[in-house]
């Protein structure tokens, strides 16, 4: 009864808080338009606007409908990233950004804080069990998290339509990877390089389902490295996080056990994408109207998703996100080319 209670109160407090940023929020969507504009010469000089609309000024829909519905599709989103095994962040941004009146930069800031949530939660839990490794993601954070940096800044600087075509191309590439990415919950490595012996990147972890302790270490951390650095970028330019390359790069190319790449990425999640958002948030492309409702949904979706997990075979859901990322691939393709 209590836990019930508990519950009752976190929906009630999720839809106060919701409710609370609309009510504050009708002038915006009003007027249509951000203050994202210098008003003067001066102003130019330090501020730097990434957009001038929130939405467009001659959609009819009343300013309180689309957070709405944006809350409802972001908590489908959540239920199907959960089952997935994807982050919040690569459904949302394509998603929202192909089928939303949105304008993109704004989508791309919320992305992100989207993607934060569940790695927020899980990253301090997930490293008091052991199963996060602190000496194999401080090496990683720092190279994601400047690549991160530097991809919002890029993607703030670009066209927005040329970010469309870049971020249809990366979905597309996603989908690639979920295709073809085959996980090994035991990754076999004989020697482990030279660099992870000198950084010391090795550990122990106990894994519950066989009462065992395994022993790992990993290999590749140069080349895997590099690849991080990409990873990073296209999370800060793209707003979806980096959680669908982590685990591949973690667990197949540097050998890096199933659950502990997993634990690991999510830590890594917590820190690539808040300096990414710091950006966002500087250059005023994050809007408390979209970033709120989108959280919110997605965070009670996933809670919802959870429950399904256990009851829903998994490979049909992962074939449903494929479609649907293809479908937002195509569709942010066809933007880019003004279609």
């Amino acid at each position: 009864m209590v836990l019930f209670r508990q519950k009752v109160a976190r929906v009630v407090l999720a839809f106060v808080i919701m409710a609370t940023v609309l009510a504050s929020s009708p002038a915006v969507f009003a007027d249509m338009t951000t203050t994202l504009t210098p008003s003067t010469a001066a102003d130019a000089d330090i501020v730097d606007p990434v957009a001038t609309e929130i939405v467009p000024q001659n959609d009819t829909l009343p300013w309180w409908a689309w957070p709405i519905i944006l809350f409802a599709v972001t908590f489908i989103l959540g239920i199907l990233a959960v089952m997935a095994g994807i982050g919040g962040g690569v459904l949302f941004v394509p998603i929202v950004s192909g089928f939303f009146p949105f304008h993109f930069d704004f989508v791309r800031g919320a992305g992100l804080f989207v993607a934060l949530c569940g790695p927020l939660a899980a990253g301090s839990t997930l490293l008091r069990k052991g199963m996060a490794d602190l000496k194999l993601a401080l090496p990683i954070a720092l190279i994601t998290s400047i690549g991160a940096i530097c991809g919002a800044l890029a993607g703030l600087s670009l066209p927005t339509h040329i970010v469309q075509l870049l971020l249809g191309t990366a979905i597309l590439g996603v989908v690639v990877v979920m295709l073809i990415a085959k996980k090994s919950e035991f990754p076999e490595v004989k020697k482990a390089c030279a660099l992870s012996t000198a950084l010391k990147i090795s550990g122990i972890y106990h894994e519950e389902s066989s009462s065992e302790y395994i022993d790992w270490k990993i290999h590749r951390t140069a080349p895997a490295l590099c690849v991080f650095v990409m990873v990073g970028f296209a999370a800060g330019m793209f707003g979806m996080g980096a959680g669908w390359a982590n685990v591949p790069v973690l667990n197949l190319m540097m050998g890096v056990p199933l659950k502990v790449a997993v634990s690991t990425s999510h830590f890594l999640l917590s820190i690539t994408d808040t300096s990414a958002a710091w950006i966002y948030f500087n250059r005023g492309a994050v809007m408390p109207i979209i970033v709120v409702p989108a959280v919110i949904g997605s965070m009670l979706g996933s809670r919802v998703g959870v429950k399904i997990l256990a009851k829903t075979h998994p490979s049909s859901i992962r074939y449903i996100v494929i479609a649907m990322l293809l479908l937002a691939g195509l569709r942010a393709i066809a933007q880019g080319f003004g279609i």
